[in-house]
């Protein structure tokens, strides 16, 4: 199957080389399409001199940082365009390792329609993240799932791979989140169409060079849309269940 590594970049000078380095050794068939948001410290010249010497290597570059959903959407859909099988998304401060990338491949070859590199099933876990981050993180997850009915443990892992055909199936380019609800939103929209999802362990390492992109805003849009989500899609089912009901009746 035709792979694509979507690799969303903001500052990342100190890792992309040695990233798609990595990755070319992990998924030596795979295109690499590094997406960068006109990093002021010189990422996308890095990713460019990278792709002189590898023609498996695009580097799309954009006008500004417009965020991680938008950086995801311009991927997304230059990997549908070409046709690729199988497109991987994952952070590119080595946060995912590179070489879990063909177990999450092997997945949609068995067929799943999309694979989350999980922390919170068996064999998962984070590394290097203090106590607080760490209970934030698995918090936000249980609460996501539970109201939004997703039975994903880890709603807000970036590290994945979608069957090509389920990604188109759900229409990315139409999604309106950024920061990690963006993930959220398409988790749920799989969920919705019936998609087969699984999760495959991983262990998430915080990451040794660069800034990281968290910030209070973005958990507090996640929080604030996850619960709109869940709220409509539980007062739709109410409706639904009502109309079913009330034209039992008067028949």
């Amino acid at each position: 199957m035709s792979v694509v590594v979507v690799l969303p970049t903001y500052n990342e000078a100190q890792n992309i080389e040695r990233l798609l380095g990595a990755l070319g050794a992990a998924v030596p068939a795979a295109t690499l399409l590094v997406v960068d948001d006109a990093s002021p410290d010189g990422t996308g010249r890095i990713a460019d001199a990278c792709a002189a010497e590898s023609s498996r290597i695009t580097v799309i570059h954009r006008a500004g940082k417009e965020g991680l959903g938008s950086a995801y959407r311009h991927g997304f859909a230059w990997a549908l365009e070409h046709g690729f099988d199988v497109v991987v998304s994952m952070d590119s401060d080595f946060s995912h390792d590179p070489a879990t990338v063909p177990a999450l491949v092997a997945a949609v070859e068995a067929g799943a329609d999309a694979v989350v590199g999980s922390r919170y099933v068996a064999g998962g876990g984070t590394r290097d993240w203090p106590l607080h981050r760490r209970l934030l993180s698995r918090w936000g997850n249980l609460y996501t799932g539970w109201i939004l009915g997703v039975a994903v443990r880890d709603c807000t892992s970036g590290f994945r791979a979608y069957r090509g055909s389920a990604l188109a199936a759900i229409a990315p380019q139409t999604t309106r989140a950024e920061g990690y609800a963006f993930l959220t939103e398409l988790v749920l929209r799989l969920h919705r169409r019936g998609s087969r999802i699984v999760e495959v362990p991983i262990t998430f390492v915080d990451r040794r060079y660069g800034t990281s992109k968290m910030s209070s805003r973005i958990i507090a849009e996640s929080m604030l849309l996850v619960t709109r989500w869940g709220i409509t899609g539980r007062l739709a089912a109410t409706r639904e269940k009502i109309g079913r009901f009330s034209g039992r009746r008067a028949s």
